[in-house]
């Protein structure tokens, strides 16, 4: 289970991204296709056209950390979404590394505080 602190959010990138690019390729991703802060302190999930490499970008007080995984057989599944990317919580990114498909999991609603200045920069993943 991953251990975050509850300001961290977590974003799936939805466009598949050239793993070849490293910390200032994926940095530019995130301001190009999310529209995000990478200097956030947020984690940036990227996937390959394959579906079986995944790079998580984070700003880490002092520079950028890539954490980078590559399965030898299967896939990672995102989630369906209408925008670039997805919001999810640490729990679903756990499952998601672990070979759950979230498209037939089910949550049941929780209150969430939203801490955004601007509410429609990252949607969170509509429940099934």
């Amino acid at each position: 289970m991953l251990t975050l602190p509850s300001s961290v959010r977590i974003f799936l990138c939805v466009p598949a991204a050239d793993m070849r690019r490293s910390f200032d390729g994926l940095a530019r991703m995130v301001e190009e296709f999310l529209g995000g802060d990478p200097l956030s302190g947020h984690l940036f999930v990227f996937r390959n056209r394959r579906g079986d490499r995944l790079k998580i970008l984070y700003w880490d007080r002092d520079g950028y950390a890539i954490w980078y995984k590559r399965l030898e057989e299967g896939t990672f599944r995102f989630p369906e979404a209408n925008g670039a990317s997805v919001r999810v919580s640490a729990a679903e990114l756990a499952m998601i590394l672990e070979g759950v498909e979230l498209q037939g999991v089910k949550k049941r609603r929780r209150y969430e505080k939203n801490i955004y200045t601007r509410p429609n920069l990252f949607p969170l993943r509509e429940s099934v």
